[in-house]
């Protein structure tokens, strides 16, 4: 093998997540089409734009919620929709998903939810059940919460709730959809550094959708601006590069709402 091969091959091995050529229409209403982009592991890719463009739609395209038009979403190589329905189950237990509300279940502690994805999905023993679950509410900064309610937190816990509760089965790729939604600064804050630590302890991948500038600005290694009015994605790469790099005006104009944008670190 020569070494343009041997690079070649390490940069697909890099890749968790491709993908090639995607539409998304809902019946004759075009959303996006020539998506294409790489995930690759331990990479936090951001998705943004502004309200109405697709962003939340193209997540659930990813997680195996809607069909494609066109085009392929492939898995460590593994076309998703191409694959059969176990191949599917196989690759979605992979995922972490922390959707916009939280999606708790109310009625449950946080125990409770946390424990739900391992009885349904592994044949762990209770005990070691709840030990996995007080472990990854420590890894939110949540230990011993396990009694509590989803009512009886506040808004950055029950974030920090559903976090755990996707990291249940160890997924390598999580995906969180407007996780600072409604939240303070300072929650805020404290939430885009717990992904950063999650990052960097367990080496998962994240796409993340966001609209926060300070959060773009500092979780984004990577990412996708989808456009409204064109229907095609017009920038890619690190938020902080489109800044200082796409001359367009409609990324200019989103990635300038606001005066004041973190440097990394601060």
């Amino acid at each position: 093998m020569n070494a343009a091969a041997g690079a070649r091959t390490a940069a697909d091995d890099a890749v968790l997540c491709r993908v090639e050529g995607l539409t998304m229409a809902f019946g004759a209403r075009l959303i996006q089409e020539q998506v294409d982009f790489a995930v690759r592991r331990g990479e936090i890719f951001v998705i943004l734009g502004g309200s109405g463009c697709g962003k939340s739609t193209l997540l659930k395209h990813l997680i195996g919620l809607i069909e494609p038009v066109r085009g392929r979403i492939r898995y460590d190589g593994v076309d998703y929709w191409d694959s059969p329905p176990e191949t599917r189950d196989g690759i979605r237990r992979r995922f972490g998903i922390m959707f916009q509300s939280g999606a708790l279940f109310t009625a449950m502690t946080l125990a409770e939810n946390v424990a739900l994805p391992l009885q349904l999905y592994t044949r762990l023993r209770p005990a070691e059940i709840a030990g996995l679950v007080r472990y990854k509410l420590g890894l939110v900064g949540l230990r011993g919460s396990e009694e509590y309610y989803p009512a009886e937190l506040s808004g950055g816990m029950r974030k920090r709730a559903a976090l755990a509760r996707a990291l249940a089965l160890d997924p390598d790729l999580l995906f969180l959809d407007e996780p600072s939604a409604g939240l303070d600064p300072i929650s805020s804050r404290r939430l885009d550094d717990l992904v950063l630590e999650l990052r960097d302890g367990t080496g998962a991948s994240f796409v993340i959708v966001t609209h926060e500038l300070p959060s773009l600005m500092r979780l984004g290694d990577n990412g996708i601006f989808l456009d409204a009015e064109s229907k095609v994605p017009i920038a890619y790469g690190a938020p902080r590069t489109m800044l200082e790099r796409c001359p367009h005006p409609t990324v200019q104009a989103f990635l300038k709402r606001e005066s004041q944008i973190d440097e990394p670190g601060t």
